[in-house]
């Protein structure tokens, strides 16, 4: 399973392990985007606590996830992101469009 999830009182979990590159991004997109369609959350966090590598791949992930929360008028927040994947995020600026703890 590329993305563990856990749903609560319309707050959805979701725990991204591994590599998440150009060969695993899609299926996390689309399990993403499975588990927002299903559960319709006012919050999304997405926790990278076990991500041990990222590229311009995880950018899409989270933009898409952002996008999609968007739609159902909810927030997003990223936590618990390695050093490496945040140079990754910071370089694309993604902090001035998503919430990092």
């Amino acid at each position: 399973m590329p993305v563990k999830c856990r749903e609560e009182q319309r707050r959805l979990t979701a725990w991204v392990e591994g590599e998440l590159d150009h060969h695993r991004a899609r299926e996390v997109m689309e399990e993403l985007d499975r588990r927002i369609d299903v559960a319709q959350p006012r919050e999304l966090t997405v926790d990278l606590s076990g991500l041990t590598f990222t590229d311009s791949s995880g950018i899409a992930v989270l933009i898409r996830a952002h996008r999609r929360m968007g739609q159902v008028r909810g927030a997003m927040r990223v936590v618990n992101a390695p050093s490496q994947a945040k140079k990754v995020f910071q370089a694309a600026g993604l902090e001035r469009l998503i919430r990092f703890e």
